[in-house]
């Protein structure tokens, strides 16, 4: 799964890698939470330009388009990989709707035995530089017309390297790969299929971090900075494990407008 990530990757970074010209200045962000707005790459609507790309924000939390009541649907924050083009709450959206997330790495706890404390890990990319979520967004239509933007990140199993530490990790979209991924006109979901798999082994390194991450007002950079992993992490579970809608989720769910522009609160 994927229950927290980062950006704290300049926009120029990101401009780059995702040959975008139209992306607004943004912080870094350290800990980035479902129900927070995150930034999307979607592809373009000219059909003459196929590699034209845009930057938009939505809320993390993916609300299905037939959804009538907010307030009593979950927010689906991840989609398997193996069962998103058939499962009704992803199935549009893996055809119609497939966008890009950029991050700087993500985080993940490791469950030990019973009665031990799970401990967070910061899992960055081996390469400098940002890197590409696999999403898949929807657009819920409230009854006043307004319209409220939701993704979710696409998950896969873990590979060798990581499955010590969780068995899902975010599927990661390969540069070479960024326009057919979000062209849904030209390619179907089986024609990505290929692209949801683990990241190579080498990939990713992961680095134990404090408990503090846990609570997402913690926003700071000494979030990640590493620990001892034979000190005691301070927290008893990962905080995502079974993570319940808020009363500030379904109040922003609820809203039907468009969320501030990183808001980080």
């Amino acid at each position: 799964m994927c229950g927290r990530f980062a950006l704290t990757d300049p926009p120029e970074a990101v401009e780059a890698l995702f040959d975008l010209s139209d992306i607004e200045a943004f912080p870094p962000r350290y800990n980035i939470a479902p129900s927070q707005p995150i930034l999307l790459v979607t592809h373009g609507e000219n059909p003459s330009r196929p590699r034209e790309r845009h930057a938009q924000l939505a809320r993390w939390g993916l609300l299905p388009s037939w959804v009538k009541d907010p307030k009593t649907f979950p927010l689906l924050f991840n989609a398997r990989s193996e069962s998103a083009a058939e499962k009704a709450s992803f199935r549009a959206a893996m055809r119609h709707r497939r966008v890009l997330v950029p991050a700087s790495g993500f985080y993940e706890w490791q469950r030990s035995a019973k009665g031990r404390r799970a401990q967070p890990y910061w899992v960055r990319p081996a390469a400098a530089g940002p890197i590409a979520f696999a999403g898949l967004m929807e657009t819920l239509h409230s009854a006043d017309g307004s319209e409220l933007d939701t993704v979710a990140i696409v998950t896969t199993a873990a590979n060798r390297s990581f499955a010590a530490i969780h068995d899902r990790m975010p599927v990661t979209v390969a540069r070479r790969d960024f326009a057919r991924w979000l062209d849904c006109r030209q390619y179907a979901p089986n024609d990505v299929a290929d692209l949801m798999r683990p990241a190579a082994d080498e990939a990713f390194e992961a680095i134990p971090v404090s408990s503090r991450v846990n609570a997402a007002a913690n926003i700071d950079p000494d979030i990640q900075k590493p620990v001892d992993v034979t000190e005691p992490s301070g927290h008893e579970t990962d905080p995502n494990a079974a993570r319940e809608e808020t009363p500030q989720d379904r109040a922003s769910a609820h809203t039907g407008h468009q969320l501030p522009l990183f808001d980080e609160g």
